[in-house]
């Protein structure tokens, strides 16, 4: 994929389930984002994770793994023509991943990895970096460049606000940082909207908790203060998605929420 990418002129969207579920599961979120997608501006790239290798307990449920998983991505990009985004978490995954995946991306833990930043420039793919939860704005900059300094040639680099830890497991949004970052590291800006309502730790039997009653007022404050993009993680029944359920938005209550939010950016643009 080129710059287009990650559009600065042209809001634009990463979302589906946070972890790659079964083919009926995948398609039905995916060919509902396919026809959202013409109400995007910039368009939309369908998320999935084949693995959550962050899971607060050891027995939670972490995905079908490398190869299963692309494959089933694989199948989703095939059906809608959407680009596809996925988590990467150890340096070996990335040449894996890079040859499904049309953007690779390097979850908030992990932002400070060397060999894992180097590996998905080197990998040649465009890469999205979620800014760590413990990190000041400008605290991005060095990932960026490791990202960029390892790429064969030049790719599209986004960096991604997710929320910062304020006291024990409660997650704060400063819109001040979407102009920092942007600044700092030379990218566009993405907010993500879903995991910035996480409660780590506070659900039942110790797994994350969310607010998704905060999604909405967070995902159009982004947009007011001029994002480039936003991400959200949808399933169709969040209760019984595998992970993260509690801040995620319901797919039928997605389109309405895309729509205003994309009202209130132009709005903000002028």
């Amino acid at each position: 994929m080129s710059a287009a990418t990650f559009p600065r002129g042209r809001l634009f969207l990463l979302a589906g389930p946070c972890v790659v579920e079964g083919d009926e599961l995948m398609y039905r979120v995916g060919d509902h984002l396919a026809r959202l997608a013409e109400r995007v501006p910039g368009g939309i790239i369908f998320k999935a994770s084949f693995d959550k290798a962050n899971r607060s307990n050891a027995g939670a449920e972490r995905g079908p793994g490398l190869d299963e998983g692309l494959a089933a991505l694989d199948r989703v990009r095939s059906r809608t023509g959407l680009p596809i985004v996925t988590d990467v978490h150890l340096p070996e995954q990335c040449a894996a991943a890079a040859q499904v995946a049309d953007v690779l991306q390097i979850p908030a833990f992990l932002c400070r990895q060397t060999d894992l930043l180097e590996a998905a420039g080197a990998a040649g793919k465009p890469v999205n970096i979620k800014k760590g939860q413990w990190m000041h704005p400008e605290g991005l900059v060095g990932a960026v460049a490791k990202v960029r300094g390892s790429a064969p040639t030049s790719i599209p680099v986004a960096v991604t606000e997710r929320g910062t830890f304020f006291g024990y497991g409660d997650l704060v949004v400063d819109v001040r940082s979407f102009s920092r970052m942007r600044e700092g590291c030379d990218a566009p800006v993405i907010f993500d909207a879903t995991h910035s309502v996480q409660r780590p730790g506070q659900g039942a039997g110790g797994a994350s908790g969310g607010a998704r009653e905060f999604i909405p007022p967070l995902a159009m404050a982004a947009c007011a203060a001029g994002v480039d993009g936003l991400f959200m993680e949808t399933h169709p029944d969040p209760a019984r998605a595998p992970s993260d359920g509690p801040n995620m938005i319901p797919l039928d209550a997605l389109d309405a929420l895309v729509t205003r939010c994309v009202a209130v950016w132009e709005a903000a643009r002028g």
